[in-house]
């Protein structure tokens, strides 16, 4: 299939692989800030391929993983509520809340329903008008023009049921607070080849810059992530820190101006609360004054207090790239993707859930027992 098997092509991988052995002088540290990556990373045992003197560490990828404990709490207290029918894709319901998960909230009989787009949700609310929908709208820069066009056509056909739970996060603000943590070893970035296809790449530049680290947009595929490797070690060790393109296929440097402009009208940058990392200034996007009446924030006030995370969870650890997942003394024991302590177990792009199914029985001295 075209722009699929020459990416997994084996004599490719290995060419690349190779001439990374022969340009690694020195040990360098890499972040891959995107969950896809990370689980072609495991999957493909693309780091098991790298001189020891390369190690990749999984950064703050996962959309679903740093959405917010609080954000999760709002959705089951608004999903619980009677006359609601909460909308979201399928990958959150199994995302732990304090004390539940959605999935849960269904199985009580609440309206929970999985949708493929946004504006099945919009739909929805026209199809039941005695309802209140809200869509839960999560994710990195690459799912928000779907999410605000939903917020648009929901606003201009006059859909008053209908209103949107927004955790939109952003990626350029969560590399500089990678870069601005005391723990932080990282030295180039392998940067989500789908977030640059829509918003492209200039944002970076100045990270790159400021920070003295590569940037190299990458692809998903065995061979598009080799290469990226490779291009970021070769700035490395010829001491430059540059933003490259790696994925050319799909991006450009000023990205989709459609989409862009969706985003724009819709939704404008606030502060945003990262699960396990905290709140990052600039990081997010919450909705324009404009479209406010469609704020579920707004319009269903939280009644539930601070939470916080089970204390023997490290996911705040493994999101910052300073712990990989079988460091925790959970993994694989007290945290598996069935009963997941933290959502970097349960999500399909979590670094924890990655580690857990392509190498569970390398990594747990103990296997949990199949469920």
């Amino acid at each position: 299939m075209k722009y699929i098997d020459e990416y997994r092509d084996a004599e490719s991988s290995r060419g690349y692989a190779e001439a990374i052995h022969k340009l690694t002088t020195r040990p360098w540290q890499i972040m891959e800030a995107c969950g896809g990556q990370t689980h072609a990373i495991v999957k493909y045992g693309i780091d098991q391929l790298l001189p020891d003197l390369i190690s990749l560490v999984h950064g703050p990828g996962c959309p679903v993983c740093v959405t917010a404990l609080e954000t999760i709490d709002r959705a089951l207290e608004i999903a619980a509520l009677p006359d609601v029918i909460f909308c979201s894709f399928g990958d959150m319901l199994r995302v732990p809340g304090s004390k539940d998960n959605l999935l849960s909230v269904k199985s009580k009989g609440h309206d929970v329903r999985i949708v493929y787009s946004p504006l099945d949700a919009v739909t929805m609310a026209e199809s039941n008008p005695n309802k209140e929908v809200v869509f839960l709208a999560v994710g990195f820069e690459t799912t928000a023009p779907a999410n605000a066009m939903a917020v648009y056509q929901a606003h201009q056909r006059g859909v008053k049921n209908f209103s949107v739970l927004v955790s939109h996060v952003l990626v350029p603000p969560a590399l500089e607070a990678i870069m601005n943590d005391r723990e932080c070893s990282v030295q180039g970035f392998l940067a989500a080849g789908h977030v640059c296809t829509v918003m492209g790449y200039r944002a970076y530049v100045p990270i790159a810059s400021r920070y003295r680290v590569p940037i190299v947009v990458t692809g998903f595929e065995p061979v598009d992530i080799l290469q990226g490797v490779y291009m970021c070690v070769r700035q490395l060790e010829e001491g430059r820190y540059e933003v490259e393109n790696q994925y050319t296929r799909s991006v450009r440097e000023t990205g989709n101006s459609a989409a862009q402009e969706i985003v724009e009208k819709v939704f404008r940058v606030d502060d945003r609360s990262w699960r396990g990392i905290g709140e990052i200034p600039g990081s997010g996007f919450t909705l324009r004054t404009a479209y406010e009446s469609l704020n579920a924030e707004l319009r269903y006030p939280s009644q539930r207090s601070a939470v916080v995370e089970p204390a023997e969870c490290i996911s705040g650890s493994v999101l910052r790239g300073v712990a990989k997942p079988h460091e925790c003394p959970a993994f694989g024991k007290n945290c598996t993707p069935e009963h997941p302590l933290g959502a970097t177990m349960v999500s399909s792009e979590g670094a924890c859930a990655a580690y857990y199914r392509y190498r569970g029985s390398e990594l747990v001295d103990d296997p949990a027992p199949a469920v």
